[in-house]
């Protein structure tokens, strides 16, 4: 058990690390980008684009979320912001499923996954609809629930569902 707690806590890390190193100067490009303010369609696009990372980079999603929800509106802002989440959580979930089974096969023990596999298939998809608004905890979420045998068939309406409604939230908040 111990194997599988080091695989969860290598997933926290996957968000934190680039955030430790990055986020200052992330902080500051954004600052840079938005000044003056791009047109709708490039603020769009930029929305898709930051969020879309947010797997693998530090993104302050909240921010750019309501930012794309002041600057474009709610229906817009909702959109460009549901689907750079979107991308985000499918390349994580994507990434663990295709590459990350194989790395914890080399660090856990066959018993340990087949408990994640259980957890996965009892409270995968739950896990990843309540984590979604949580910094660091969403991503570690994909990642774990990817390494398990969650289908995308499961894991997609759940992910989909919950992006929509924290969209929602963020681009009326702005």
């Amino acid at each position: 058990i111990w194997r599988l707690f080091l695989i969860v806590c290598l997933a926290l890390l996957v968000p934190v690390v680039p955030f430790l190193v990055f986020g200052d100067s992330v902080d500051g490009q954004v600052e840079q980008w938005l000044t003056p303010p791009p047109p709708d369609w490039q603020l769009a696009l930029l929305t898709v684009g930051v969020l879309s990372t947010d797997i693998l980079l530090p993104v302050p999603s909240s921010l750019v979320s309501t930012l794309a929800g002041a600057q474009l509106g709610v229906a817009a802002g909702t959109a460009a912001s549901w689907l750079g989440m979107t991308l985000s959580a499918a390349l994580g979930f994507g990434l663990a499923k295709n590459f990350g089974r194989s790395l914890a096969l080399r660090y856990c023990r066959p018993d340990d996954l087949a408990r994640l596999d259980h957890f996965g298939w009892r409270f995968g998809a739950w896990t990843v609809a309540m984590t979604r608004a949580l910094p660091v905890l969403a991503e570690a979420a994909v990642f774990v629930v990817g390494l398990s045998e969650l289908s995308w068939r499961r894991f997609l309406p759940a992910m989909m569902l919950s992006n929509l409604g924290i969209a929602l939230v963020y681009a009326v908040l702005g």
